[in-house]
């Protein structure tokens, strides 16, 4: 009994009883705004209004803007589970305005067959219960002595004509949704917004990951050292890169704010990438290889020698693989801080056949040193990311007694 009543007493139901109503009350307009309607026959009546309203409809349907109105009503009225399933965009092209045609004299056609029983209906049940002689359909029934089931009769039309506009509102919602949805344009317009969103918040996350975690990679390490030293000179040494540590994270957190503010008010639009690579100014600049001694620096104040050689200017190299190969090498750098401590890093920067060649290595960690164990391998991943988003490849892992970082990257892509 729920199942049946249930959707009896939807409010989605007289949304669309509502939706379908306005259908009729199109095609009446019509009838009662041409003239030569009088004395016809409901046959002269029909062959009047059909061809008139379907030339009315399709007239409607050539405008743009059409398609959008009714997908909007289609949403409000309809009661769609997903909004996305019915499109409100203007009509893109023919194919747009041929299904929004096909639409509109179906919404109309179906509209007009459920209105006519939406009055015709409740008028019969009520003549049911009070008439002496109650005209059913134009049908009249015996007088009412002798017949007092009657009035029985009343809530089962009503009953009928609920399900009636109960299917009938399910039909609109799926013709709305076939011929109202999304064209392939604008499906393969959304999976590629999607797809653009996606790539900014791994971006966005990768630029998190390499920055904090670099930070805190030293600040854990340099606060270590200090307290197991107890050196004063070396205590105040650990605190100014630690200090100086945490005032560049703040400044890449900062960046990485304003670039996600960025990516939502653009909202697919495409200025978060640009604003990402153009250097709008201080808040949203990217550190390139120009700033890699700054990151040796603090990694030989962390304990660990470090020997570079970078055989390219940054100012030759183009700025994405800069910026790139800058969080690369950083990467490489943290890792080798974290999982051993101590060791020599060496980093070599040059350009062979093309290419822009990064190798970062380390000295695996010795049974003296404690290192923690890799987890997650989340700092590898995203340099894989990176190096094949420009077209390149990186790989990672032991090698004669050393561990090795080397990603090669297109220079082509870049120029």
């Amino acid at each position: 009994m729920p199942r049946i009543l249930a959707p009896l007493l939807s409010a989605a139901t007289y949304a669309r009883w509502l939706h379908l109503l306005i259908g009729l009350i199109f095609a009446g307009v019509v009838l009662l705004v041409f003239p030569g309607t009088e004395g016809r026959s409901l046959g002269g009546l029909l062959a009047l209004a059909v061809p008139l309203d379907v030339a009315l409809l399709v007239a409607a349907a050539l405008v743009p803007a059409m398609r959008r109105a009714e997908g909007v009503q289609a949403r409000l009225l309809l009661m769609p589970a997903r909004e996305q399933d019915i499109a409100a965009e203007p009509a893109r092209g023919f194919a747009d305005r041929r299904r929004t045609a096909v639409w509109l004299i179906g919404r109309v056609a179906l509209g007009t067959a459920v209105g006519f029983p939406s009055v015709l209906v409740p008028a019969a049940a009520v003549g049911l219960l009070v008439r002496p002689e109650p005209d059913l359909f134009g049908l009249r029934l015996p007088a009412r002595e002798g017949f007092t089931w009657y009035p029985l009769l009343a809530p089962v039309l009503m009953f009928a004509l609920g399900w009636l506009v109960v299917w009938a509102g399910r039909l609109q919602l799926a013709m709305a949704v076939r011929l109202l949805g999304p064209s392939p344009a604008e499906r393969l317009a959304a999976a590629e917004l999607r797809a653009e969103r996606l790539l900014e918040r791994n971006r966005l996350a990768r630029e998190l990951h390499d920055s904090i975690g670099h930070a805190l990679t030293v600040t854990v390490i340099q606060a270590g050292a200090a307290r197991e030293v107890g050196d004063p000179a070396f205590v105040a040494k650990a605190l100014e890169v630690i200090e100086e540590t945490g005032r560049q994270a703040m400044e890449d957190l900062e960046r990485t704010l304003v670039l996600l503010r960025e990516t939502r008010d653009t909202a697919g639009t495409g200025g978060a990438f640009e604003g990402a690579d153009g250097a709008d100014g201080p808040a949203t600049e990217r550190p390139g290889i120009g700033q890699l001694p700054a990151l040796f620096d603090t990694a030989r104040a962390a304990g660990s020698p470090v020997e570079a050689w970078i055989g390219v200017p940054a100012a030759k190299l183009p700025g994405v693989l800069s910026r790139e190969g800058y969080r690369i090498v950083q990467e490489g750098v943290t890792n080798a801080l974290k999982y051993a401590p101590g060791e020599p890093i060496t980093v070599r920067i040059t350009v062979r056949e093309g290419q822009l060649e990064l190798r970062c290595t380390n000295a695996l960690a010795s049974s003296a040193v404690r290192a923690s164990p890799r987890r997650g391998g989340k700092g590898l991943r995203g340099i894989r990311e990176r190096a094949t988003l420009l077209g390149g490849g990186a790989a990672a892992g032991p090698e004669a007694g050393q561990w090795v970082l080397a990603v090669r990257l297109p220079l082509r892509l870049g120029a």
